[in-house]
């Protein structure tokens, strides 16, 4: 800040929420955070293999540590949530139930959220050095080492709930996070010190995979998620049949949370659904070429897993869909894609579909 007078920080607080309210985002904290004991138990998860081929994890344990390392003059974070669910839950339990189409986690239904969230906090940095003089500021959108959920618990915008997402009693967890590293020593909100879990364990006994294999506690190689977005390899056949028509992302956690029906609907037009994605049939969406996946999906979060492993995923749901004439001749015409990891999944399916 360039004022030599004591700055008020009372108010550049308060219209830091403002500000951010403003922009669309549904709540926002200011944390000092102490990260050694999260920072301990992500390296302990990532010591018994937990992570699967996320190699980043296990990396950058000291930025991850101390938000100053990662952000040179660093003393609070700003951590903001912004919404994302276009439509009721009740839509995305029509799209699980039929299995002809493709299921895509509602996250990433409309536009990529890194982008949406990355240029609204860049927005609200701007306004609040336009109004109160510049500071150092560093805008985070699950980019870089973060250890989000617990930064954002410390600032007291929520729980982290017993799958591992944070949760808010107003708001439940579909929603993203996004943060602010700033120099500024604004007064910190005090943190979500209550679970209001309970005894409840839904979200462990819904997953498909049983990849929750207790409270808190995620084996992300079982994770949909992980198989179908970070998993660069052969899905491991076991698992196949438990994705259904999951073809990137997996809310089924999310979805059977009683919390969630506090979820509140995005008021950011980014989010909307693509028409392509909302009501896929899985035949069509298997039959993109690359240069129809890259149209089709730019801007969108998917585009980053690529054509290989898109038509990966789809083979594995067209195998556990309806053995119908037309889900067999569109597998067949994939029968000889130069690619083996995508031949290696339509010969699957087509398997699974003679059982």
């Amino acid at each position: 800040m360039k004022p030599d007078h004591p700055l008020p920080l009372e108010d550049i607080k308060d219209d830091l929420v403002t500000q951010a309210r403003a922009l669309g985002f549904s709540a926002v904290s200011v944390s000092k955070p102490a990260l050694a004991e999260a920072s301990d138990r992500l390296e302990g998860w990532v010591a018994e293999g937990y992570h699967g081929d996320m190699g980043y994890l296990a990396r950058h344990a000291e930025l991850r540590r101390n938000p100053a390392a990662l952000q040179p003059g660093t003393v609070r974070v700003v951590s903001v949530t912004l919404p994302y669910l276009a439509s009721a839950p009740e839509t995305a339990e029509a799209a699980l139930a039929d299995r002809t189409r493709g299921y895509v986690s509602r996250y990433a239904l409309g536009r990529d959220y890194h982008k949406v969230l990355r240029s609204r906090l860049q927005e609200l940095a701007t306004r609040l050095e336009a109004r109160w003089g510049s500071f150092n500021y560093r805008v985070f959108t699950d980019s870089a080492p973060v250890l989000e959920v617990e930064i954002a618990r410390q600032g007291g915008l929520g729980w982290r709930g017993k799958h591992t997402l944070l949760l808010r009693r107003d708001a439940g967890s579909l929603f993203f996070l996004g943060e602010l590293f700033i120099d500024l020593p604004l007064p910190a909100d005090d943190p979500e010190e209550e679970d209001h879990c309970g005894t409840c364990q839904a979200c462990i006994d819904i997953c498909p995979t049983q990849a929750i294999l207790g409270p808190y506690r995620l084996d992300a190689r079982r994770c949909i998620s992980y198989l179908t977005i970070e998993h660069q390899g052969s899905i491991p056949e076991p698992l196949r049949p438990l994705l259904g028509n999951r073809i990137y992302g997996c809310d089924d956690c999310q979805l059977a949370c009683p919390w969630n029906r506090f979820a509140r609907l995005a008021a950011v037009p980014d989010f909307a659904p693509r028409p392509p994605l909302e009501a896929g049939q899985l035949e069509t969406l298997f039959s993109w070429e690359v240069a129809e996946f890259e149209a089709q999906l730019a801007g969108s979060a998917i585009r980053r897993i690529g054509h290989e492993r898109w038509l990966r995923n789809i083979a594995v749901a067209l195998g556990n869909g309806p053995d119908t004439p037309s889900a067999r001749a569109a597998l067949a015409r994939r029968q000889n894609h130069p690619s083996a990891l995508v031949r290696e999944h339509v010969n699957w399916a087509l398997a699974r579909l003679s059982e």
